[in-house]
């Protein structure tokens, strides 16, 4: 019966390392805060999206800021005005998986064309957690403009 108790205590004490590790394993801001329109395809647990809007890439910028920081467990991990891109930091309500997600504004005939890239740091899939994200920013996005 020992064995049985030092096996679970064991696999207790990997999970906790493990949450350990995801919760407070360095963030290298440069690492993710990259141009997403020449970034590596983000893969199946990644989404990348293009969209044209009315209105300068600052105050494009602002409205998508705005948005993302009203969402649960997002930070800005990194911005730069002047090179018109911004990364948020996302991370999972129970284990506290970080995404990335990135957005690069460009004035484009008139208004603003934003690319987006959002990927994850650990494992290979994220069941569609970014794609839902970046849908739901850039649908609150577009209603801002209306």
């Amino acid at each position: 019966m020992n064995w049985l108790v030092a096996g679970a205590a064991a696999f207790g004490l990997a999970v906790a390392g493990l949450g350990l590790w995801v919760r407070l394993a360095p963030v290298e801001a440069a690492r993710w805060h990259v141009d997403p329109a020449r970034a590596p395809d983000p893969g199946e647990g990644g989404h990348w999206a293009e969209l044209d809007l009315p209105g300068t890439p600052d105050a494009v910028l602002a409205r998508l800021d705005a948005i993302a920081l009203a969402t649960p467990r997002t930070i800005r991990l990194a911005s730069g005005p002047d090179e018109g891109r911004i990364s948020w930091q996302t991370r999972s309500r129970l284990w506290g998986f970080p995404d990335y997600t990135t957005v690069q504004a460009r004035p484009q005939d008139g208004g603003t064309r934003l690319v987006i890239l959002a990927r994850l740091r650990f494992g290979r899939s994220d069941l569609g957690v970014n794609r839902a994200r970046v849908r739901a920013w850039l649908e609150a996005l577009e209603q801002v403009e209306e």
